[in-house]
């Protein structure tokens, strides 16, 4: 009997990773396309891109990925990506 909660609680497990990398995939393509988008539509910079490059100038990248993190909810190495990338 311990046997096979054992086997259903490994293969749940193995469900919901297989989704979790399954999402995964498809928000990096959601965003890619968004990414594609706003390039072709040709969209004014934000006003908060301006902000993070004001601080990026001042050697302020430090503070400019902490407020890329807030104002745009990014993770840690996202933000960072994204600075680097203004």
């Amino acid at each position: 009997m311990d046997l096979f909660i054992y086997a259903v609680l490994i293969l749940m497990l193995l469900l919901f990773v297989g989704r979790g990398t399954s999402m995964e995939k498809r928000v990096k393509r959601l965003e890619e396309t968004l990414r594609r988008v706003t390039e072709q539509v040709d969209l004014p910079p934000s006003s908060t891109d301006e902000e993070l490059k004001q601080l990026v100038r001042e050697g302020k990248d430090v503070q400019a990925v902490k407020r890329a993190r807030k104002e745009l909810g990014l993770s840690l190495i996202e933000a960072k990506e994204y600075i680097d990338k203004l």
